[in-house]
């Protein structure tokens, strides 16, 4: 079906248009969430996180801010969404990144450094990022990593390093040290 037919459909008949937006697309979707959060959510996170960007681009065809390309956005949308979980994972997580204003006692800027840091370790892209979230948020060896990702240990180390050394780089373009 072309986007152009899934905009009629979705104009003239919504639960029609919507029904066959999801069977056309869930699996794309489902395929960016997923590997964006592989190894750090849970299948409930994974699928919360789908909803969420199926409600979006409902809302966002429903107020006609959406009618071109759909699947472009789709794509940026489950991005964008899956990032905003990532941090929301990495805020709440036991094994979650400590920084100084943690100690100050001051968690809105804690949760807002976890965020932007999270981001801009999802911008790395993958492997990148999910070597960085396997190595720092569970505690993973080279070794276990290797086998998420499907590279050697002496590649997931040789990876995690430049990643590291980007993400740095990236963190100070935004004002972030540590």
């Amino acid at each position: 079906m072309t986007d152009n037919h899934m905009i009629k459909l979705l104009r003239s008949s919504p639960d029609i248009g919507r029904r066959a937006l999801f069977d056309e697309y869930c699996d794309y979707v489902y395929a960016i969430t997923a590997s964006r959060l592989a190894g750090c959510g849970t299948r409930e996170e994974i699928d919360e996180c789908v909803s969420d960007v199926f409600a979006e681009i409902f809302s966002a065809f429903d107020d006609g801010r959406i009618g071109g390309d759909v699947k472009s956005a789709l794509g940026m949308t489950a991005k964008r969404h899956a990032a905003d979980y990532l941090a929301k994972i990495a805020g709440t997580s036991d094994k979650a990144v400590s920084f100084d204003a943690e100690r100050k006692g001051n968690n809105a800027e804690l949760r807002e450094r976890n965020r932007i840091i999270m981001e801009k370790i999802d911008e790395l892209g993958d492997p990148d990022s999910t070597i960085l979230i396997q190595q720092y948020l569970y505690s993973r060896t080279d070794k276990e990593i290797a086998g998420i990702v499907s590279l050697t240990a002496w590649n997931v180390q040789k990876r995690s390093a430049r990643a590291r050394e980007k993400l740095k780089e990236m963190l100070l373009e935004v004002g972030i040290s540590y």
